[in-house]
């Protein structure tokens, strides 16, 4: 399972840093989007945000989190 970061005898889970590496990943595939023009084409594109950001986060767990 997850072990726990320890920063200054406090300890962090391990989302502290796997959310912020899927944050930026949704922001680079967020500006591809844009200028290649397929943001436009979408029609809900909070939801495909937030869809994307759940996917590269369960990426990111399935590659980091063992």
């Amino acid at each position: 399972m997850f072990e726990e970061l320890a920063l200054g005898g406090l300890l962090f889970s391990p989302l502290v840093m796997f959310a912020p590496m899927a944050f930026a990943l949704s922001c680079v595939s967020r500006l591809v989007l844009h200028k290649t023009g397929v943001y436009q084409k979408l029609w809900k594109v909070a939801w495909f945000e937030v869809g994307l950001f759940v996917c590269y986060l369960a990426i990111i767990i399935h590659f980091f989190g063992s």
